[in-house]
Formats: structure tokens, sequence, C-alpha cells
């Protein structure tokens, strides 16, 4: 297999391209994060990259499928992705809007069909972007073999919200990357991942290994450019 290599116009470039200036379009992940109970940080994250390849896959969101025109504008433009937190009553509305429920271990998000920048649900832009601050309470295992790993930077510090955004670009850059019989049976299999933070003796390895690599464009928290996820994908992997 060929190295990876973004696009001259990819959507998670730093500088301004003619993506800029199309229609804008974000993805809404909601997080349920409840005050007494809230899930550990990397079951949240592995479950919000989970949430982007579900709805990536979604008959809705292919051909004419109900979600499929806002899909392709979406993926026309920059990919955005923006993390919202709910709990009691902000849960059970944001749950009654037309989206899909992922599940992890006790981590719950819901992804959303994109919108307008400007042009969120009411239900969802009330939603609160802080408060995503998330704990492993203990450290996560080591991947079993053969799971797909999306490398986190260990030079990056990012909110919980903020990685849970980065995982799913992720995720998609390698849903993008693999071959249909690889994405079949990826979903096939229930999109089994692991979302870890790379050692830092190996994260120059990872960005140069022709693996998909998130570059940031800098909306928020951090600097434009900067690698903050490595889509490490067996099926990605040369020969």
């Amino acid at each position: 297999m060929s190295a990876y290599e973004p696009q001259a116009d990819s959507p998670f470039r730093a500088e301004p391209g003619e993506r800029d200036l199309a229609p804008q379009f974000v993805l809404p992940l909601v997080a349920r994060i409840e005050r007494a109970a809230p899930p550990a940080r990397t079951d949240a994250l592995e479950t919000a990259a989970r949430a982007v390849l579900t709805i990536l896959s979604d008959e809705r969101s292919l051909g004419d499928g109900a979600w499929a025109e806002a899909m392709r504008d979406w993926q026309d433009a920059r990919i955005r992705k923006v993390v919202r937190r709910a709990r009691g009553a902000e849960w059970r509305r944001a749950e009654a809007l037309d989206g899909i429920t992922v599940a992890g271990k006790a981590a719950e998000v819901r992804v959303y069909p994109p919108v307008p920048l400007d042009g969120w649900p009411k239900d969802l832009a009330r939603l609160q972007v802080s408060g995503t601050d998330l704990d492993d309470p203990e450290p996560p295992l080591d991947p079993e073999p053969g799971t797909p790993v999306l490398w986190l930077s260990p030079e990056v510090t990012m909110s919980a919200g903020k990685a849970m955004a980065q995982a799913g670009h992720g995720a998609q850059l390698a849903w993008w990357d693999l071959t249909a019989a690889d994405r079949a049976a990826w979903r096939d299999a229930g999109f089994p991942l692991a979302v870890r933070t790379a050692p830092p003796s190996r994260w120059r390895e990872l960005t140069t290994s022709g693996l998909p690599v998130v570059r940031d464009a800098g909306y928020t928290e951090i600097a434009p450019g900067s690698c903050t996820v490595v889509a490490d994908h067996p099926a990605l992997r040369g020969a």
C-alpha cells in the first residue's frame, strides 16, 4: 500500500484553502456526563470515535439516504466536529433529536447529522462545550493485538472534549483510506478500536510511518498544524 499523503486541500490542513470558501458545517457530538458518575476519559474518547464511524457507515448517510446530502456538504468543507456535554433532562432532550447513540463501557455519545456552523438545533446549541474534563481512574490496558489504535500525541495537551473530536478525526481518516472490504469487516465487527497516548519515543516514528495523521486546523485549544492523532489500523500498514 502506498504511504498516506494528505490531499492538497485536505479537510484537516491548517492553511486556508478552497474548502474554506464552501459553506461550513459541523458534526455535533454530545457526551453524556452525569455529575455523579462521569465516564472514564479513554472510554469517552473511544466511544466518540466509534460514533463517528457509525454515522459515516449508516445507510441514512449514504446514497439517497435522509442524511446523505448533509454528510456530503459537511465533507466538502472543513471536517469540523464539536463535542458538547449533557446530563439529566439535557440528555433526554438531546436523545429526542434525530441521531445515533453509541455506548461504550460506561460512556454514551450521541452523534447527529451535520448542521450549518451557525445553525445548531436549539436543544444542542444551549449545551456547554466546557466541562468535559475527564480522568481515567486506572491507566488503560495495552490494546489487544490486531486492534486498530488511534494514537494521541504525547506533545499536545487537550481537554477530553477536544481529544474526543480529534479521535473522531483519526477514525474518519482511517475509514476513508480503507478498502470497501476492510470497511465492511470493521463495521461488522462493531468498530473495535483503542485510543491511547503514544509513547514519546514512538511519536516521530508514527507520524512518519505513512499512516493517516490528523493535523489540527487550530480553531480551538491548540496551535494550527499540530499533529494530534495517528490512525494505526492494521489494514493500512504496508505488507
